[in-house]
């Protein structure tokens, strides 16, 4: 029995209560009643403070409506026991042939098992590590393509059409003074001022150079512009192969300077114009932000007739809106605080819903440790660590699970000597080693002749503590992706595989799976394979949301 069906087991006994006149709801029966795994397991197998809440509208004691509660529970074929605590918890005790079922329905239901409709029907446009193409992906930018690419899973899992989409910096100063350091290079010069350095520089420049000979020896303008465009287009290629290495692709790559000469921002403009939110003054065009929580009022249009940075904020908003998106969710680093209430003003301004049609996630830093000490170089970007530098020293799956295993609200220190060992006390290892001695051991009953049957699965069986406490775990699986998808916070199904790993180590070291000798198969080493197969494909399941292998053997 899982969560979802002992809720819906007690909507119907208050149903129930009140069609027998026992109880009197005036606001009616709810939906849906939290069911919550208690944090002492000898209180039950799950608690709900549903008498609590209702008492008042039922106008009766709470543990009066406890105790019918309970009465009306234990007459339900799941439940075994329902008992009231303190001032009106109700705590409930799940039938083991019940709660055995769990087993089955995750292996009935396989890849699918944890998949929802939270946001079934709803298109999602999801930005994120859009980092300039002027160096390689720093440590920062790292995170997001590893959150961003969880998240993205986790939000097609619930239903949502997701579509990734890089936003390509393309357009400003920025990408300025990349070509002009490339220029630098190519003709041996020191990298000007206000540019960029790194070993990646020279060899940006000398590939140029090889397609292009003689770019450096053109006037300045010319030669900046063959500097720009090819730089740029294989400073992105490197970008978008890194990426893909790392396991991050994305549906759609959207250039900056497309808004600028389609004629997106003037479009963005005249439509602000048009609802009233645009006003003229000192010779520039403002946007009343602070109408709608900004600080202050944003220049949209500078007095030089030149469009201001927010100004392809807007028209990019409204291009995502126009492609018929219902969320735009984006992802920004820790140093883009400010930039949160004005994108939010902006998205009011339009007529739209903060919160709802734009959604704003900030990161915090990364820090890389090694022996003790933090990293704060790389030998090819020159002044930060990067995905190349991340991958080297730990590996993908680790650098992904890393990533993500932490809230985004903390900075984090990743210590490369923790996450490269092949031990338990590695995370990731530990979560992976359990789905490989999960394995192995379907092989080794494969090789007894034994199957995962579930036609003769008794899950009466299945009544120990250790397989009830692995069993709920199992159970919680699909509350817990659509809670990871409602609060954008992937690291909860990392720090849940890591408790399902626990109480399958448990479960193992207590609970003799496979028959021993010549003793013969029981129904019990049956019901216990089927547990096996259900716990390996809850792993499987997760590990794939989090875009990090499962393997086999270790």
């Amino acid at each position: 029995m899982t969560p979802e069906q002992l809720s819906d087991a007690i909507v119907g006994a208050l149903a129930s209560l009140v069609e027998a006149g026992v109880l009197n709801l005036p606001g009616g029966v709810p939906d849906t009643v939290l069911v919550e795994r208690p944090k002492v397991r000898e209180h039950g197998d799950y608690a709900t403070n549903i008498a609590l809440r209702l008492a008042k509208q039922a106008g009766v004691n709470p543990r009066e409506l406890a105790q019918h509660l309970a009465d009306a529970l234990v007459g339900h074929d799941g439940v075994a026991a329902a008992e009231i605590a303190g001032p009106g918890f109700l705590n409930i005790r799940v039938a083991a042939g019940a709660q055995g079922t769990v087993a089955a329905d995750v292996l009935t239901a396989g890849d699918a098992y944890g998949s929802g409709d939270l946001y079934a029907g709803q298109r999602i446009n999801l930005e994120f590590v859009s980092a300039n193409p002027t160096g390689p992906i720093h440590i920062g930018g790292v995170r997001w393509a590893a959150v961003g690419d969880c998240l993205g899973r986790i939000l097609t899992a619930v239903g949502g059409e997701v579509t990734r989409e890089y936003y390509f910096n393309d357009h400003g100063a920025q990408i300025d003074r990349f070509a002009r350091s490339l220029l630098a290079s190519a003709r041996g010069q020191a990298a000007p001022e206000d540019g960029y350095g790194g070993q990646y520089i020279h060899d940006i420049a000398r590939d140029v150079v090889a397609v292009h000979p003689g770019a450096a020896d053109l006037p300045d303008d010319e030669a900046t512009e063959v500097f720009r465009a090819a730089g740029v287009e294989q400073m992105f290629g490197e970008i978008k192969a890194s990426l893909h290495d790392f396991g991050v692709d994305f549906d759609v790559y959207f250039h900056e300077n497309d808004l600028h000469e389609s004629g997106a921002v003037d479009r963005a403009i005249a439509r602000l114009t048009e609802l009233g939110k645009m006003y003229q003054s000192e010779g520039a065009t403002w946007l009343r932000t602070s109408d709608f929580g900004d600080d202050k009022d944003r220049v949209v249009v500078k007095s030089d007739g030149e469009p201001a940075y927010i100004s392809g904020d807007l028209a990019y908003y409204l291009d995502k809106r126009e492609r018929g998106f219902d969320r735009c969710l984006i992802m920004l680093g820790a140093d883009h605080h400010g930039y949160v209430s004005r994108m939010l003003a902006m998205c009011a301004a339009f007529g739209d819903e903060p919160g709802v049609n734009l959604e704003l996630l900030i990161g915090q830093m990364v820090n890389l440790v090694r022996d003790g000490e933090p990293l704060r170089m790389s030998k090819r970007a020159g002044t930060v660590v990067s995905l190349e530098d991340l991958v080297e020293a730990i590996g993908v799956d680790a650098a992904r699970y890393a990533l993500a295993r932490y809230s985004t609200d903390s900075t984090i220190d990743i210590d490369l000597d923790l996450w490269a060992k092949a031990d338990s006390d590695n995370p990731v290892y530990y979560v992976q080693y359990a789905h490989a001695r999960l394995s192995s051991i379907l092989r080794n009953a494969a090789d007894l002749g034994l199957g995962v049957d579930l036609e003769g699965f008794d899950p009466g069986q299945l009544s120990t503590d250790r397989e009830g406490e692995l069993l709920r775990s199992l159970a919680e699986y699909p509350r817990l992706v659509a809670r990871a998808a409602e609060l954008r916070e992937p690291h909860r199904v990392a720090r849940y595989l890591e408790s399902v790993a626990g109480s399958f180590h448990q479960f193992y070291d207590q609970c003799r799976v496979l028959p021993q000798g010549d003793e013969d198969a029981t129904d019990l080493h049956r019901a216990r394979l089927v547990l096996v197969a259900a716990t390996r494909q809850v792993v499987a399941n997760g590990l794939a949301l989090l875009g990090v292998g499962a393997p086999e053997r270790m």
